[in-house]
């Protein structure tokens, strides 16, 4: 693989991410000029001909001197068609790094990561989350598309119990993208290919390691799975991620892990180990910019039944988490509706972003007709002008009566008279 400088690569890595606010990734594709994602659109980075558009051997470069011949992500590459790694420009930034082939050319993708390790009052979390970090046994699952912050969430939750626990934390990653500093918690974080080189093999590993709490990245088969329910079960607290949307698609998500003989044990392991779901998603704001909008279901009676027996129309996940609202549980639509309301987002990003759209246009309905009947704020103020007019009117000075007209003094004598 060639291999380019590595200071021409830190040049322009730098010089991207100086060139506009809130880059999330940088992105190299043959047939394009390097481009950043800023608040999820893509816009490109002017370079200076004949590097403005890229080829696949300028991207090869790029690559190579990220991998820096590492014989396990050259293997990746070769075997996978991917591999993903970290990369860190010196006291400035963090990267994760996929670089992978497409149509026969090499490319890859950046996601800055970020320095400051974030609390749960900046990501401005609801207080519900706060709950989350009280467990001590269990599986928590924060789900979502990709790019939507899950890590960002499950570096926050760690940031609390590192601030409140003195407990020994262990975090299988790939790769390591928050640096968590020892504050009441030790942290012991293991990056895959570099620490350990298979999920259940780290997940195997740390439960001798003495932790009470375990991260794993990304749940992504079987074995991993079999391994956090047993964790679950014998004391420990393990947070990992999913792709899904939702609680009741993360549910299908681990049966599906399964054969179809192991389904029941699986949904009463579940049932039994299930603390929290949260799954979450990023939408565009009417200021610009991106708005984190979550769902929450924790753990009761009622889901705990619906786990173990399935939904049906008289058991629903989504009617569970909505009644479940005096716990802090809320569903998309709930989420979705509180920021339109506040007018955060706009109506049309309200109903492409909701789970059950159905369902959404008739809260919108309901949101725009009580906007409808309720007075403006004009309206409001000559109705406040004319109560004051009134009411001042009412405590006015009277004017003063006209005076009685006497008769003129005269020494005219009238008949009849005397």
């Amino acid at each position: 693989m060639e291999t380019i400088p590595t200071e021409q690569l830190d040049q322009l890595l730098a010089a991207m991410i100086q060139s506009a606010g809130g880059i999330s990734d940088l992105l190299f594709v043959a047939g394009k000029p390097p481009q950043a994602e800023i608040h999820g659109k893509l816009q490109p980075f002017g370079m200076e001909p004949p590097e403005s558009v890229l080829t696949s051997k300028r991207i090869e470069g790029l690559a190579g001197a990220i991998i820096n011949k590492n014989a396990r992500l050259l293997q990746d590459l070769a075997d996978r068609g991917s591999c993903d790694c970290s990369y860190s420009l010196q006291n400035f930034c963090r990267f994760r790094v996929n670089i992978y082939r497409q149509n026969g050319s090499y490319a890859m993708v950046l996601r800055q990561l970020q320095a400051q390790v974030p609390s749960l009052k900046v990501l401005q979390l609801p207080p519900v989350f706060q709950e989350v970090i009280k467990e001590k046994n269990g599986l928590v699952f924060v789900t979502g598309a990709t790019g939507s912050g899950k890590t960002t969430t499950l570096a926050a939750l760690l940031n609390e119990i590192n601030q409140n626990s003195e407990i020994h934390i262990v975090t299988l990653e790939d790769p390591i993208e928050f640096l968590h500093p020892h504050l009441k918690a030790t942290f012991s974080q293991r990056e895959l290919g570099r620490d350990f080189y298979t999920f259940p093999d780290g997940m195997r590993a740390a439960l001798r390691q003495a932790p009470k709490v375990i991260l794993v990245g990304e749940i992504r088969d079987r074995e991993t799975m079999e391994i956090a329910l047993t964790a679950g079960e014998t004391g420990h607290v393990v947070y990992s991620t999913l792709h899904t949307i939702s609680a009741g698609q993360t549910i299908h998500r681990i049966l599906g892990m399964f054969t179809k003989d192991e389904e029941q044990q699986v949904r009463e392991r579940l049932a039994g180990s299930l603390r929290y779901i949260i799954s979450q998603r990023l939408i565009p704001q009417k200021d610009g910019g991106r708005r984190l909008v979550t769902e929450l279901m924790g753990s009761s009676l009622r889901t705990r039944e619906a786990i173990v027996l399935g939904e049906n129309e008289n058991r629903r996940l989504a009617d569970i988490i909505e009644a479940g609202n005096t716990y802090g549980w809320h569903s998309f639509e709930q989420s979705l509706i509180d920021a339109y309301e506040k007018d955060l987002i706009t109506e049309e990003t309200a109903l492409l972003s909701s789970v059950n759209k159905p369902a959404m246009h008739q809260r919108l309905d309901a949101v725009n007709k009580r906007r409808a009947n309720s007075p403006t704020p004009s309206s409001l103020k000559m109705k406040a002008d004319t109560r004051f007019l009134k009411k001042n009117a009412s405590h006015a000075p009277k004017p003063p009566a006209p005076k009685e007209l006497k008769p003129a003094e005269s020494n005219v004598s009238v008949p009849g008279t005397t």
